[in-house]
């Protein structure tokens, strides 16, 4: 095996939406969608993915408030899989409580969860918990480093600032199975959030919803060049990228499957967040094109794009991204079972080729 060469993690990523559907008008419950979830990681399982992720949410449109609880109903009904955070609006919450969920998690999946710390890419829990939005850089900073400190030591002692009290040689439990629990930073592009994942040696994972995965290749490498810097070996981080997509038996049916709720949603945060114009066909089928960030269609199709993204950005962990609230259950779970025993052998299988290793 060569140095280059290392396993390559597929796997999927969700907010278990539950968004109305825009053809039919229909909307699943928050309950219905939570015992999908459950019935999705076990078959991700089943069919071989590496990992599950579940993103914090608090909007009416996802039932993702407490994504521990449930990767935690299907740990005990899971071997392999790894159980994520995708993310954790690390920010909003308090480290302690984080680390302690997912040590718990940590212990019935026996070694298998991990957390990926972001800020999130909505504002909705800073309210909802009592936090300022003047804060929202001091808060993530603050938080993540004693979250890591947590995990480095039973007991803790923190001297405390204007956000939290101090933490005087108290022991947080249970400790996790994984020493230490793999902690991700998650970030959407951001220069700075790449400069901290790499001074800090810790994994990092891009939101890449939107132009071409090959833009990335900047932050990749300033990423690579601030843990160098650092003094940690740069050969061995890991690099995660998470992007919308689906694999159905042709493109043309994962096209059409995707499309009318991607249309939907891009168009509703848009009106939220001032985007101006609307989100069409045109700019669907051109984020599935070879170069965009969309990972539509067959198995060979999403499989191909997935070696250029490593090829590209030197990934080492893909998640797909596929409920955005509209596309039928039974559609959602032969995607996975797709992406599972078509695309992710065909991906290593072509990375083992190409680098002269297993991958």
């Amino acid at each position: 095996m060569s140095d280059k060469a290392v396993h390559m993690e597929i796997g999927i990523s969700t907010f278990l939406e539950a968004s109305t559907n825009p053809a039919t008008g229909e909307r699943i419950s928050h309950a219905e969608r939570l015992r999908r979830a459950v019935e999705e990681i076990v078959l991700a399982d089943q069919v071989g993915l590496d990992v599950y992720g579940i993103g914090e949410h608090h909007r009416p449109d996802y039932a993702s408030s407490a994504p521990a609880v449930v990767l935690a109903a299907a740990a005990s009904q899971t071997k392999h899989i790894r159980l994520t955070s995708a993310v954790t609006v690390l920010s909003s919450d308090d480290p302690v409580r984080v680390y302690q969920q997912f040590a718990t998690l940590d212990g019935i999946s026996n070694g298998r969860a991990e957390i990926m710390a972001g800020r999130g890419s909505f504002i909705e829990s800073f309210p909802l918990f009592g936090y300022s939005l003047d804060d929202y850089e001091e808060l993530y900073e603050e938080k993540l480093a004693l979250l890591l400190k947590i995990r480095e030591s039973e007991k803790v002692n923190w001297p405390g600032s204007r956000l939290r009290a101090a933490i005087e040689d108290q022991g947080v439990y249970p400790r996790a199975v994984q020493d230490p629990l793999p902690v991700w930073i998650a970030t959407g592009g951001n220069a700075q959030s790449s400069v901290r994942a790499g001074m800090l040696g810790l994994p990092v994972v891009y939101a890449i919803i939107g132009g071409q995965p090959e833009r990335f290749a900047p932050l990749v490498d300033l990423y690579k060049r601030a843990a160098a810097k650092a003094g940690h070996d740069a050969s061995k981080l890991q690099i995660a990228t998470h992007s919308h997509g689906i694999v159905a038996d042709t493109s043309e049916k994962a096209a059409d499957l995707l499309f009318p709720g991607t249309q939907a949603q891009m168009n509703r945060i848009g009106r939220e967040r001032g985007w101006g114009g609307q989100y069409t066909r045109a700019t669907f089928d051109e984020g599935c094109s070879l170069r965009g960030c969309l990972y539509v269609g067959d198995p060979e199709y999403v499989a191909e794009k997935i070696v250029l993204l490593r090829r590209n950005l030197g990934v080492t962990r893909f998640f797909l991204h596929t409920d955005i609230g509209s596309v039928p259950h039974r559609d959602i779970l032969r995607s996975i079972e797709l992406l599972g025993t078509k695309v992710a052998p065909i991906v290593r299988r072509e990375l083992a080729r190409l680098e002269g290793g297993l991958a």
